[in-house]
């Protein structure tokens, strides 16, 4: 199972970068986060509330770093059995940046574990628009 949307958004990979890695502001532009905690920081633990589950933040680490180019993040079981992981790409596009966003389930539990995971599609494509609008806003701002 897995899950992927992206966005071609007309601004620079920079300031897509700006806005995707301000974890704390994050509720206040997209709709699909009620509440973030922790830093983007390289090893960095970060969990993130979302309105698909609202009762549950989703602890991962940011396992990958690569500015303005590239953020993982990974999460799960202990010993490997379910893993989660979740890409962020940014990718220089004519004038703009496609953002890609997806992520991927794996281990020994994955097959038991995703039965109970929703159709998340919806929210990644939601998450992809919130951030387009959010960087474009800015663009015309500046």
């Amino acid at each position: 199972m897995h899950f992927s949307s992206s966005a071609l958004i007309e601004a620079p990979p920079s300031d897509v970068w700006a806005v995707l890695v301000d974890l704390a502001a994050w509720p206040s532009w997209n709709t699909t986060v009620v509440s973030t905690q922790g830093q983007v920081d390289p090893g960095a633990k970060v969990a993130v509330t979302v309105t698909t589950n609202p009762g549950r933040a989703f602890p991962v680490r940011v396992t990958e770093l690569d500015a303005p180019r590239r953020m993982v993040w990974r999460g799960g079981m202990p010993l490997g059995l379910f893993t989660g992981t979740r890409t962020y790409t940014l990718a220089a596009e004519g004038g703009g940046t496609r953002f890609s966003m997806g992520e991927v389930y794996a281990g020994p539990m994955a097959g038991l574990v995703t039965r109970s995971i929703p159709d998340l599609q919806p929210s990644f494509d939601e998450f992809a628009a919130c951030l387009k609008a959010r960087v474009e806003s800015r663009e015309v701002a500046s």
